[in-house]
């Protein structure tokens, strides 16, 4: 593995993070940029002006970046092939070319998790499944250390997981998945208009609202349904939770550990442990440079 720093870029709906790092992991430099995604030149634009401004600052005209974006990724990792309906132009678009640096493409949960599992909540564990929640559901698995894609690039959508069959659909046509139980995308539906947001709603709940109440702890349970089937079916070492949602901290963490007691299979006596991941936000950018540095001598 390269001792050289490697540039990461979190290619988000709102905002593009884009970070330098070096071997292990800390960030030597880091720059924020709206996205802008009506106008797909505008984005393809600001990364390229990132990865100019942090080559300029670490004094290197070539160097390896990774790249963080929704959707799935191509065989290679060279692009985004499927994301249908956001972010005009990203599908099949070759990155490399554009930015003239070899340039590895990941989903970005998956790229989260790679970063969780190279320097933060989940370093030195082989076997681990990240969620982020936030407007979605994401997901990504590691085996052995190793970042799971699956056919297709597609494995780790955990939020198109079937919570409820009798439920709506979700973006893909699945029924009741887990992204429309606890998704912010699906918060006024749920909540029949009463909360415009995730957040309103928790600060409704710990104000005391009992119908906030009644509607946070029954996604609360639902994820908790979820995550002892993703438990019992993969039997990870920890399960790593980021996004804007796990900031509901303990009022998340206490009442989801509190189901994993009751639905998870218990067969040693304990269920799977769950984690906050380390990065928050940024935890996409630093797991694209991780995985681009691990692709330095490949």
């Amino acid at each position: 593995m390269s001792e050289n720093p490697t540039i990461g870029i979190d290619l988000g709906g709102t905002r593009i993070k884009a970070v330098a790092i070096d071997a292990s992991g800390n960030i030597l430099h880091e720059k924020y940029q709206p996205t802008n995604d009506g106008d797909g030149m505008v984005w393809k634009s600001a990364v390229v002006e990132a990865v100019k401004e942090l080559q300029t600052i670490l004094k290197s005209d070539k160097i390896n970046v990774g790249l963080s974006a929704p959707g799935l990724p191509n065989a290679d990792n060279t692009c985004i092939a499927c994301m249908p309906g956001r972010m005009q132009g990203l599908e099949n678009f070759n990155w490399s070319a554009f930015l003239n640096q070899p340039t590895y493409v990941l989903n970005d949960a998956v790229a989260a998790m790679m970063g969780e599992a190279k320097f933060g909540a989940a370093k030195n564990k082989k076997n681990v499944v990240m969620l982020t929640l936030g407007t979605g559901v994401g997901g990504a698995i590691l085996i052995d250390g190793k970042p799971y894609q699956g056919a297709m690039n597609k494995a780790g959508h955990f939020g198109h997981m079937v919570i409820n069959d009798e439920g709506d659909p979700d973006v893909t046509g699945m029924p009741g998945s887990l992204e429309e139980c606890i998704g912010n995308c699906t918060i006024e539906k749920r909540s029949n208009g009463k909360f415009a947001s995730t957040r309103d709603m928790l600060n409704a709940f710990k104000e005391g609202d009992l119908f906030a109440k009644e509607v946070w702890l029954k996604s609360v349970r639902q994820l908790g349904a979820g995550l002892a089937s993703i438990a019992n079916i993969l039997s990870p070492e920890i399960i790593v939770l980021g996004g804007g949602i796990t900031e509901a901290n303990d009022d998340l963490f206490i009442p989801l550990n509190g189901f994993m007691m009751q639905f998870e299979w218990q067969p040693v006596g304990k269920t799977t442990e769950i984690v906050k991941a380390t990065y928050g936000d940024m935890a996409g950018a630093i797991g694209a440079a991780s995985y681009a540095m691990s692709k330095t001598n490949l």
